[in-house]
């Protein structure tokens, strides 16, 4: 027998080399029983593995090779990065060791006494082989553990670089669709073979779409494509059905279920899918799928919220716009309304044309500041304000400075509402004209708005050069008017800077683009409109625009009588004689006696209540217009008289036989004018009416 320690363990590893086989065996189904989790993936533990280890083992303590002198092989590295990306944690691969270590010594410490019966050669040799196998063993698993840790510091460099990637490509407009595909794009590149997305229906239409049962879904992206019906659902039971009732995700070897969910609300499901079985999905690649679909979730719910934000805006700004022209002589118009493109979101734009008294005519273009619903809000606010204040046939100066006021009580308001705008955020601009037919005369006069264009028949081209004025909101400063005599047939385009401004020229380009896209205008104002938005905005704008185009008519001297009258009873008289005259040359005798009886009454009012000097007029246009001027400021009211009074039913008359009447002042005194139609309903309703006795 052999004297030394070393010759024992050499002796008695050579002895159990014989039966290796065995002893693999042994250590397979030790790990088999312990350690289950390392046989789900075969190429991350399989029997070579443990022979590899066992023999060498055997081969160490057989030829005294000390353990600082083995290198692990190649393959133990591999295996030790692979149970990395597969997520095993490295505890289980060191008891592996361990676990294996254990059956080799028993049965090596099992062979010692069978080859000599010295104990202290046996406690000397059980010494040595515990010493020389832990040694084996710790210098294995130190070069295994560095592996892991390597692979693990580099999956998960790997994962914030990718999670990073998805911050930056994914939500890069607030478009669903391309969001959506956004993600299955990224997916498709780094850790998928096919990717589907869905979306419940209900989700894609606002909250207030109910949600069917079982949910109905839109496929929105899938990479590569495929054909399935983009309505479809989901069999109970079935993984994305759970996702979307549980919001919890799932995954098997092949396939993640991940719920898309944001801001507590569930939107969909996606589904990332690998086609090879030797690279299974793990709990980490199910956690970076979660961490993408979740970014994904929210740009998703931002595109929708905004969508229907902007859906709501958009509808509100539409229906607050004027949807159809007004029936009126004095102008043709043609009008555009353009949205900001999807970044910016619908504006306070808008444009309005307002019929006035004596046939003339109210061309408004203003913008309110900011975007969304409540620039939109605000634009309805202003716009009823000014159509409410047109009713008044204020001068332009004199309506903006009430505006401007508006404005200011709205700002206030808005300031006191912990819901609204922040205080000193409500402004507008605004360009007010109000052009007569009839002197073919123009008053302007703007609120911080941009220059109208004029395009005279001659085909010139050129900015009209009205007073400054300032912004509506800023308070006390004042507002000049300018007035323009227009030839007919002039052109005027009234817009908002939207139309002049871009990222890619300045304002003065925006002008000269302007002008050459008007002077190469031809008759029809609807082309003209198209051909200046071809020319400025061939892409979406990056803020809302209102175009406004009016061509100018006049009326001749064939459609205006005008008489001068004494501050005389007598001259009652013969303005009804002038008048009877005047209708029978434009053959309306039907409404003799109905003009007659307006006019005696607006005469009468002037030469009693008013100052000379007093004008007569009438205007063929639509309708009939009956206008009596005077010097005085008075203001007639319309009122009820008792059933013995003399006076004070002149008015009521005129508004029974009138289709409209009112007042509108001017510098040096008013004008009371009345419209008749051309029918006889309007006497038809004085003659029903019963005076009691």
């Amino acid at each position: 027998m052999d004297a030394t320690a070393d010759r024992l363990v050499s002796r008695a590893a050579q002895a159990l080399s014989r039966a290796a086989d065995g002893l693999i065996r042994d250590v397979e189904e030790c790990l088999r029983d312990e350690v289950p989790e390392l046989w789900d993936d075969p190429e991350a533990m399989a029997s070579a593995n443990i022979a590899h280890h066992v023999v060498a083992v055997l081969e160490v303590l057989q030829h005294g090779v000390g353990p600082s002198r083995v290198e692990p092989p190649a393959a133990e590295i591999e295996r030790a990065r692979r149970l990395a990306r597969h997520g095993i944690p490295v505890s289980t691969l060191l008891r592996a060791f361990r676990l294996g270590q254990g059956v080799v010594l028993d049965r090596l410490l099992q062979e010692l006494p069978r080859l000599t019966d010295d104990t202290e050669l046996l406690s000397a040799a059980t010494r040595e082989l515990l010493a020389t196998a832990t040694g084996y063993v710790d210098r294995t698993s130190e070069y295994g553990v560095l592996a892991y840790q390597e692979e693990r510091e580099h999956r998960l460099r790997a994962r914030l670089c990718l999670v990073n990637e998805a911050g930056l490509r994914i939500g890069t407009t607030l478009d669903i669709t391309r969001t959506t595909q956004e993600l299955a794009d990224l997916a498709v590149e780094h850790f998928a073979d096919r990717v589907t997305v869905d979306l419940l229906d209900s989700a894609l239409y606002g909250p207030d779409m109910p949600t069917a049962d079982p949910p109905v879904l839109r496929r929105i992206a899938q990479r590569p494509p495929a054909r399935k019906p983009r309505l479809h659902t989901y069999p109970d039971g079935s993984p994305p059905a759970r996702a979307l009732a549980t919001g919890e995700p799932s995954r098997n070897r092949s396939t993640l279920v991940v719920p898309l969910r944001a801001r507590g609300t569930t939107l969909g499901v996606a589904q990332f899918v690998r086609h090879d079985a030797a690279d299974p999905y793990d709990d980490e690649d199910l956690l970076l799928a979660q961490e993408i679909a979740a970014r994904a979730a929210v740009a998703v719910d931002n595109a929708r919220r905004y969508t229907h934000a902007r859906a709501t805006a958009l509808t509100l700004q539409r229906s607050l716009l004027q949807q159809h022209m007004p029936q009126q002589s004095a102008v043709e118009v043609a009008c555009r309304y353009l949205p900001a493109g999807d970044r910016v979101g619908v504006g306070g734009d808008w444009y309005d044309v307002i019929p006035l008294s004596g046939a003339r005519v109210a061309l408004v273009v203003g913008d309110v500041v900011g975007h969304g619903i409540h620039a939109a809000a605000t634009m309805g606010r202003l716009r009823t304000a000014v159509r409410t204040l047109a009713d008044f046939d204020l001068p332009p100066e004199e309506l903006l400075t009430h505006l401007d006021d508006i404005v200011l009580r709205l700002s206030a308001e808005a300031a006191g509402d912990p819901d609204g705008e922040p205080a000193g955020d409500i402004g507008a601009t605004c360009l007010y004209a109000v052009y007569d037919p009839v002197s073919r005369r123009c008053t302007l006069a703007r609120a911080g708005h941009v220059l109208p264009v004029l395009v005279t028949r001659d085909g010139t081209v050129d900015l009209l050069d009205l007073p400054p004025g300032p912004p509506l909101g800023l308070g006390g400063l004042p507002f000049e008017a300018a007035e323009v005599d227009l030839a007919e047939g002039s052109l005027l385009a009234l817009y908002t800077d939207g139309l002049i401004e871009a990222r890619d020229h300045d304002v003065e380009a925006g002008l000269a683009l302007l002008r050459g896209a008007l002077a190469r205008a031809g008759p029809s104002l609807e082309a003209a409109c198209d051909t200046v938005l071809e020319a400025l905005l061939p892409t979406r704008p990056d803020d809302d625009v209102a175009l406004l185009l009016a061509r100018t008519h006049a009326l001749g001297v064939r459609q205006v009588a005008t008489w001068d009258l004494e501050a005389d009873p007598a001259a009652v008289g013969r303005a009804r004689a002038n008048v009877a005259r005047q209708l029978r040359i434009w053959g309306l005798e039907e409404l003799d006696f109905t003009t007659e009886l307006v006019v005696s009454e607006l005469v009468t009012n002037a030469i009693r209540h008013g100052r000379p000097p007093i004008q007569l007029r009438l205007i063929h246009d639509r309708g009939l217009l009956c206008e009596v001027s005077d010097a005085g400021g008075t203001t007639p009211h319309l009122r009820r008289a008792r059933t013995f009074d003399e006076g004070g039913r002149g008015l009521f008359l005129v508004a029974q036989l009138a289709e409209h009447w009112g007042t509108r002042h001017a510098s040096h005194g008013k004008t009371v004018w009345a419209e008749l139609n051309e029918s006889d309903e309007a006497l038809q309703t004085l003659l029903e009416i019963t005076v009691p006795e």
